[in-house]
């Protein structure tokens, strides 16, 4: 749920009273002395002709007021919009307000999505909402992080943007758990949960290998990402177990959209020594990969392989074959960390690791020379 969700749902649109011989508060406002804001309760006793002792019994199920008032009050909360302000109510009984905060490089891609559900999933058992923001730069990032402790989170959930995250000391200080996703924090002891990124990434390539493949090349996003130094790392592993050499005229990288990672491709197979294989970095290099291979009329010869899946993986002729990873179950993970933390577990801050998995769906099947000579393994 977005910042933007919260003032949405959370908005008090107060309505004039209609109850005949109950005086109601100035049209539009809600209140009794016809000032802008959200009613009080001080204005639902004035509302009812009570006290406010009476309208916070009524308020919190205690006893001591008759039936008759409790019915007069409940219709005068309905009339004027009233809300319990939970946040304020929160801090008294348990200085927690019932809020967590996300910050997240880009919203809106498959990983992004699948991530916030898993959050939202384990947040949604411990009775608290979830504050997204998005902090696409370092700068944005610490902007972002800020306005959410200003907000009195009880915690928060970053996938990181910067390399600097020592700013955030003095709210884990304060008792603020913060717990990082998909790429480890800088300048800060805290928890993360990350992918196995060179496991899956020395699966992909030596599935390849596999298949008979030895020019196999590489399209991924900025090496000084975590996540693509890993799985870079990760393929020169394979690589290397393989007794094939890492060139890197066969490596691609810094391709950060599916246009750019398409005309890397072009420039790969348009090579004086073009690979048999692809090995994509993430699903935006892949799919970039894939219009290259259609319009070039190699799809079905030139294997494929990319790191996340994504979407329309199933669809596309041949179906793509991909390093799959639970970015639910990240989400949920790091959401149980962080709760765990606040209930008062207090190990020291660890990463967890969680696996990937193969999906073979039919282009990192494609065989290479090397198995249609019959001296490579499948």
């Amino acid at each position: 749920m977005s910042c933007a969700d919260v003032k949405s749902r959370g908005g008090i649109h107060a309505q004039p009273s209609t109850h005949e011989g109950v005086p109601g508060p100035v049209s539009g406002t809600g209140r009794a002395d016809g000032r802008a804001g959200r009613p009080t309760m001080k204005d639902v006793a004035a509302h009812v002709g009570t006290s406010i002792k009476s309208v916070s019994r009524v308020l919190n199920g205690e006893e001591g007021v008759s039936a008759a008032t409790s019915e007069r009050i409940l219709q005068a909360m309905a009339e004027l919009g009233f809300r319990r302000n939970d946040l304020a109510r929160g801090l008294r009984q348990s200085d927690r307000t019932r809020t967590i905060g996300l910050a997240l490089p880009q919203a809106g891609t498959r990983f992004h999505d699948s991530l916030v559900h898993g959050i939202d999933e384990i947040a949604r058992e411990q009775g608290s909402l979830v504050l997204t923001a998005s902090s696409g730069t370092a700068a944005r990032e610490r902007e972002t992080l800020t306005a959410l402790c200003s907000r009195r989170v009880d915690g928060l959930i970053v996938v990181p943007s910067g390399e600097d995250h020592g700013f955030l000391r003095p709210e884990q200080q304060a008792g603020v758990p913060v717990v990082f996703v998909d790429r480890p924090p800088h300048g800060i002891a805290a928890d993360a949960v990350l992918t196995d990124h060179a496991e899956g990434a020395r699966e992909a390539t030596t599935h390849l290998i596999r298949q008979g493949h030895r020019g196999i090349g590489l399209i991924g996003d900025d090496e000084r990402i975590f996540s693509v130094a890993e799985r870079v790392s990760g393929h020169r592993d394979a690589l290397r177990a393989g007794n094939l050499p890492y060139e890197p005229e066969s490596t691609r990288l810094g391709a950060r959209t599916a246009e750019e990672a398409m005309q890397a491709c072009r420039e790969l197979l348009g090579s004086s020594r073009p690979p048999t294989a692809l090995f994509t970095l993430n699903n935006q290099c892949t799919i970039g990969a894939v219009r290259a291979l259609r319009a070039l009329g190699l799809s079905r010869k030139v294997a494929l392989v990319g790191f996340d899946d994504f979407e329309t993986a199933e669809l596309i002729d041949p179906p793509v074959t991909v390093i799959s990873h639970d970015v639910e179950e990240i989400g949920r993970t790091a959401a149980r960390l962080m709760f765990e933390r606040m209930a008062g577990h207090s190990p020291a801050p660890a990463r967890t690791t969680l696996p990937t998995k193969l999906i073979t769906r039919g282009s990192g099947e494609i065989p290479g020379p090397q198995a249609a000579a019959g001296s490579g393994p499948r």
